[in-house]
Order: C-alpha cells, then structure tokens, then sequence
C-alpha cells in the first residue's frame, strides 16, 4: 500500500491521489462502453442466440447444458452440501430475512378535514438478481438479493450467474427460487433488461458485478430500472487509535473480491498508519488477488489531524467504512454500510448480520445506502377529497395554477368547486 501524508510537501500528491480515486468508477465503466454496447445489442436484436454464444464464449458453457437450472438440481445441491455449510447458510437467510422484515414501511391512512391521504406499499412485480461466480462462489449474495425480494413480496424473481457453484445452487434451494439461468457478464445484464424468449424481462435489476456488469446496468437505466451501481469492492478505514492487525486484516479480505478493488486507510496516527501498511504487507503475501489489488489501490493517507481524517472519509463516499466508535456516527456522513469498533470485521457483514452486503460504490454512498426491502417496493400514495375538504382547499390550488399558467389545471379544480356550491345552496334553500 503507498503511504501518502495529506500535508507538506506530499499535500499536492495526495490531492491528485484523492481526485483520481473520486472519478475512477466514471473513468472505469467509459472505457468498457463501447464493448458492453456491442453484447446489450447483440442480445436485444439475437435474443437467446446471442446469449448463448456469449455463454458458451465468455462464460465457457458447454453447447449441451441448458440456460435455465432445474429445481431438481437445487434440490441436489442442498442434499449434498455439507451440514456445517447448510447451518451457516440458515443463519444467514434468517438473519437477512429478519432484517429486511424489520426495514419494511407500513401502509397508513389519515383523515384530516375532508381530505383522506396515506400510501400503499407495493411491490415490483419482476426483479432479476444478479450473483456474480466468476473468482468466487457468492452463495451469500444469492440470499442478500433474494430474500429481502420475496419480504417485499416481489412475485417473480429470477436469478442469473454464470457457472453457478454447488454452493450458490444450494443457497437457491433455500432460498426456494424458480428461475435460475446460468448466464452472467453483459450478456445476463441484456437479457434481464430487454428480454429473450428463454428469459423474459424483467422490471428491475439488481445485484453487484464486476466492470462489464456494473457498466452494462449503467446503460439500460433507460429501460429497465436498477437497483445501484455496485461495482468492484471499496474499504474505506478511519483509524485513530485501532489495531493494525485487525485492520490490516479487513483491508486484506476486501481487496480479494477483486483486482480492481479499492483499499484505504486514512488516520493522522503515522505509528498505527505505518504499522498497518507492514501487517498488510505480511498478510498478503499468499493472498494474490489482495496483493495485485492493494499494489494498484491501496492507499494510506497520513492526515494532518483526525479533523482532516473525517473530511476525507466523508469526501471520498466509500461502500465499507469502518470507525473507531460510535461517537464517530456524529460526524460521518457518507457511507454504504458502517462497521463499528475493532470487534466488527466487514467480512461479518458481507455474510451473517442481516444488513445488506450489496452496497453503492463509485461514491454513490453520497446518495444511497445498500440494497434494502426499500429496493423492491413502490410506496404509492393516495388522496381522496370530499366536498367540503375541496372547498377548503381548492381554491389555493386554483390559485396556485393561475399563477403557473395552467388554467385547465385551475379549472379541473373550479368545476368541481362550483358543482358542489350549486348543490350546497340547493340544499339550504330545501332546507328553508
């Protein structure tokens, strides 16, 4: 990991360190647009065809095995899953469950003079879940995306990822999906968005991917909605007084998801930054993913005062960020998902807590938290007047379009009003 001070003489190194580190997602997904553009293309005019050549060439998906998995072959991996694996992925799907059950917002109506408002809570009616398998098997992710779906009540729900481990096929099992395809890059991106006669569209996508998936999502936000962009790993570490063991050790277990993952810590504690950058050193020697990852984006930036550490750490908006306490939640601001205290290591997040492991990356958490029950729900809201609530109101309305000019606006509002003047005075005259 380069070690960078944020003052003296390094202060114009670290700033231009810092500005890369801000628009490497925008620089990253633009130098693959032209090569995503040509398979979502593909694959919107070819249909299966080119799905599947794109499958059998990119993914190595032998010409004899279906796109789509039985649930008969979900059945079998779960038989033969290894119980301690099976108890794990319970206590996952549990926890996950759990979680997003406690996220869902409640439907509510209220009555106030003659106007009845509230919202319902609806969910998407299709959602295509995208688990990555290319390094790893991602069985953890499969339930991070499923299960808050079917807490929403999404009705269908599909999963695709390419050459599809025993571990993620059990997890479906578990996770009780019917539609399974063993596609990924691109390629599943085109066919989830656009459809084919395999895969039918869908009406949102969601789930983390490397730079081909992440800039493949970016490009069909025009026809099918998306959940983030959740591209290659981020880990962000705000350290004044933690151990370097253990923080070397989450930066290590991040930065192997991925080459093009990015590692940071930031501190003005030069003692715990130095000797972090040696533990990463050390523990990294095997680790080759981590190693290549940390050698192009590991960062340690040695900051004038914990104060310059905060403004960094908001600044840069990254996925994971750890802090030292929970004094620390006062100043920080952005974040995809926080861990607290030199007890949580991020990898007890990434698979057994219950909130969410797809998280924005690419500053994104300046914006939006992880992927939620919220993801998979539309809050509609509802209004109902009677007579008396439009008298009351409607002429603020009237007025209020006049002033924007939109008289068929004002008179949408005025015909009524008028109509329930008219039988107002009826009635009293009746009365009378």
């Amino acid at each position: 990991m380069k070690l960078i001070r944020t003052y003296g003489r390094s202060a114009k190194e670290a700033e231009r360190l810092l500005q890369q580190i801000e628009g490497r997602s925008s620089a990253a997904t633009a130098q693959l647009e032209p090569a995503v553009k040509r398979i979502l293309t593909a694959v919107r005019k070819k249909g299966d065809v080119a799905l599947r050549q794109y499958a059998e060439r990119l993914d190595g998906l032998a010409p004899s095995v279906p796109l789509r998995v039985s649930r008969e072959e979900m059945a079998s991996a779960w038989e033969n899953t290894p119980t301690d694996l099976r108890k794990a992925l319970e206590a996952a799907a549990k926890n996950i469950r759990r979680f997003a059950q406690a996220q869902m917002p409640k439907a509510w109506t209220r009555k106030l003079d003659g106007l009845q408002l509230g919202q319902r809570c609806l969910p998407i009616e299709s959602v295509g879940c995208y688990v990555p398998g290319g390094r790893y098997p991602l069985p953890s992710t499969l339930l991070m995306t499923t299960l808050p779906a079917q807490v929403a009540g999404v009705s269908r729900i599909v999963v695709v990822s390419p050459h599809p481990a025993q571990e993620t096929l059990a997890a479906a099992h578990l996770a009780g999906v019917q539609e399974f395809y063993r596609v990924g890059g691109a390629q599943a991106i085109a066919a989830l968005a656009y459809g084919t006669t395999s895969i039918p569209r869908v009406d949102k996508i969601v789930g983390p991917g490397n730079l081909y998936v992440t800039t493949a999502k970016k490009l069909v936000t025009f026809d099918c909605s998306i959940d983030m962009l959740a591209g290659p790993t981020e880990i962000l570490v705000a350290s004044e007084n933690g151990n370097p063991q253990w923080i070397a050790s989450d930066l290590v277990a991040q930065a192997e998801h991925d080459p093009e993952a990015l590692s940071i810590l930031v501190s003005s504690n030069e003692e715990l930054a130095r000797a972090t950058a040696e533990e990463v050193q050390r523990q990294s020697v095997t680790n080759t993913i981590a190693k290549l990852s940390l050698n192009r984006a590991g960062f340690i930036f040695i900051t004038k005062n914990s104060q310059e550490t905060q403004v960094i750490t908001n600044r840069l908006a990254v996925e994971h960020v750890t802090i030292d306490s929970d004094n620390d939640l006062e100043w920080l601001r952005h974040a995809g998902s926080i861990f607290i205290g030199s007890h949580t290591p991020q990898s007890m997040g990434d698979y057994i807590s219950g909130p969410n492991h797809v998280l924005p990356t690419g500053r994104l958490a300046r914006t939006r938290g992880g992927l939620s029950v919220l993801d998979f729900l539309r809050i509609v809201t509802t209004q109902a007047y009677t007579s008396a609530g439009l008298a009351r109101l409607g002429q603020h309305a009237s007025r209020l379009a006049f002033a924007e000019g939109l008289v068929g606006h004002a008179a949408s509002v005025r015909i009524r009003m008028n109509k329930c003047e008219t039988q107002s005075t009826r009635k009293r005259g009746v009365t009378r």
